[in-house]
């Protein structure tokens, strides 16, 4: 045994030795991940992945290689942080690729596979600066929602059947649990019809908002019958299940610069896609969020996309594919935070109001801000940041640089202002995933140019509110040109009023706010079974011209709503 183990210590040796050598030698400091692996890894590379990280920190090599294949990445000896993340959900996670602190660094795939499996965000970027990550693939073993076939509509029931085998579960108490979910999130809380032939949201669907406790039982043929009435549904469509938690993000990119993520696939993930908060210059050229090629599932994400939180410099979204993720294409925003105590005369105390957002701490001295009231988003007034403390995950002190004006309330809330990013959506495909396309916040030039929509809701949707989400919104320059609307606004009604529709939380004063500025529709098709084209209000600036429309009667349309342009408490509006 001594000696067994005196041979192994020194194969490990010169296996070390062989890859710092090479590497050394040959000045090109790039590692090779198919160095660290070894036969006994076939099951799970996370050893030799995290081998790989450490002598990437420990050499400064600047780029490491993955081998071509397939290969399984298990939790268990991975990375470890504790982590906030914007609009996911906050905690410990495990994380494979753990990239904190890098610099100039490539990862490089070669039509790599990555299947993982269980609780492992795949990639963390940290504040790590110059980095490229390309041909990579991610899926796994097990999802983090579930789906099943409708078999039968009663009143008062719906029977489902689903492939155990893809989806596990188990019936406990009445109740039915889905055994691939950790304890206490076995359960669900949304339910949404997709059509089986068109791989989409079904026509007018909603969410179906249920408190995971629906009686359930076995019946004949494996099927399982759920007891809910008003659910509705089509026998042979599908039924997604979601626990409602954003537990494993994909990728997730925190107070980092100068990022460059290309042909890179994510078929599935327990949260977002690719999550950015903090950071600047980020972009995605040929990245697909889709389903797997290889499997029957009709989900990918489980949320968003992309989500940008006060991203600055740009972010580029060229010639990618969003599709059948369960939430939006993208969300670009800020963050408001709520004023819940005004100390004249310098000092505020705010609080993250949206859990969703807790431990987003993003105010510096010399920070520019604006104090915006919160029912009608009007501008109360500007200031700059002299000095922050941080009280915990949800409150801060903010003491000011001028005096704080009477006309500042409890409830108001605040925002910087001191950069934005510019936005260019070039060449992507966004289709048959829940709610909408893209939602635009930035107050950055926005050009949306040649893409391709066919969502259930709005295609571009303007939102922002200082009561609900607290997005900071509010755009100021927006070119959409070129693109394609395809069929949109078959899905649920509460998923946007039009192609094209503001959706800002404005609720008083619409007369005198003019939270969006500037935007400009022009030489795009819009092929439309939905009369509704464009719906705005306390808009300042739109100008829709050179626009071809194309009526259909692919889908049937429900609404009351007939005008194909709405534009409420809005003004210098052009519509040719």
């Amino acid at each position: 045994m001594r000696i067994k183990l005196i041979d192994n210590l020194l194969v490990t040796l010169i296996v070390s030795l062989f890859v710092v050598t090479t590497s050394c030698e040959t000045g090109s400091k790039t590692i090779f991940l198919r160095d660290y692996i070894t036969p006994e890894m076939q099951d799970d590379i996370m050893p030799a992945i995290r081998k790989a990280i450490d002598d990437c920190n420990r050499l400064k090599a600047n780029k490491l290689v993955l081998p071509s294949g397939r290969f399984q990445v298990k939790g268990d000896y991975a990375f470890e942080r504790y982590c906030f993340v914007t609009n996911n959900d906050e905690g410990m996670k495990r994380i494979a690729f753990d990239l904190s602190g890098m610099e100039n660094v490539e990862i490089q795939g070669d039509n790599t596979q990555l299947d993982f499996v269980g609780y492992v965000v795949p990639f963390l970027l940290n504040y790590s600066n110059n980095i490229v990550i390309s041909g990579v693939s991610i899926d796994y073993t097990t999802p983090f929602h579930s789906e099943a076939e409708i078999i039968s509509i009663d009143d008062d029931f719906v029977d489902v059947h689903f492939d155990e085998n893809e989806f596990p579960f188990e019936i406990n108490h009445d109740c039915i649990y889905f055994t691939n979910k950790p304890t206490g999130y076995g359960n669900f809380n949304l339910m949404l019809e997709f059509d089986k032939e068109k791989r989409e949201p079904s026509l007018g669907a909603c969410d179906y908002w249920v408190d995971g406790t629906i009686k359930a039982e076995r019946i004949e043929n494996k099927n399982v019958r759920l007891y809910k009435s008003g659910l509705g549904g089509t026998p042979g469509n599908i039924f997604v299940f979601g626990c409602g938690h954003r537990l494993v993000p994909c990728f997730v990119i925190s107070d980092c610069s100068n990022v460059l993520i290309e042909n890179v696939n994510v078929y599935h993930t327990g949260g977002m896609a690719f999550v950015a908060q903090r950071s600047m210059n980020i972009e995605l050229n040929k990245c697909n969020v889709t389903p797997s090629p290889n499997k029957n599932r009709i989900v990918s994400a489980t949320a968003d996309a992309t989500h940008f939180a006060n991203c600055g410099g740009y972010i580029r979204m060229i010639d990618c594919v969003f599709e059948n993720q369960k939430d939006d294409a993208t969300n670009i925003h800020g963050i408001y935070n709520q004023i819940v105590k005004v100390e004249y005369p310098d000092k505020l105390t705010v609080k993250l109001a949206h859990e969703a957002q807790f431990g987003f701490y993003y105010f510096k001295k010399g920070l520019n801000i604006e104090i915006v009231n919160n029912s009608n988003l009007i501008t109360v007034e500007q200031n700059v940041v002299e000095n922050v403390k941080i009280i915990n995950k949800e409150y801060a002190e903010i003491t000011l640089k001028e005096p704080v004006s009477a006309d500042v309330e409890e409830g108001f809330v605040v925002a910087q202002t001191s950069y934005y990013p510019d936005v260019l959506v070039k060449g992507c495909t966004i289709r048959s995933n829940r709610a909408r396309g893209l939602l635009l916040g930035s107050r950055g030039k926005i050009v949306i140019d040649s893409n391709y929509f066919h969502v259930p809701g709005s295609s571009i949707y303007f939102e922002g509110d200082g009561s609900y989400w607290f997005e900071q919104s509010g755009v100021r320059d927006v070119e959409i040109t070129r693109n394609v609307f395809d069929n949109c606004g078959y899905g649920a009604p509460s998923w946007g009023k039009a192609t094209i529709a503001v959706g800002s939380g404005i609720w008083k004063d619409k007369e005198n706010s003019r939270y969006n500025r500037n935007i400009r529709v022009h030489d795009n098709v819009f092929r439309h079974f939905d009369p509704r084209i464009v719906n705005i209000y306390c808009v300042d600036g739109f100008d829709f011209y050179n626009n071809t429309l194309i009526k259909t009667t692919d889908y049937q349309y429900n609404q009351t709503e007939k005008r194909p342009f709405i534009a409420n408490n809005c003004e210098n509006i052009n519509i040719k």
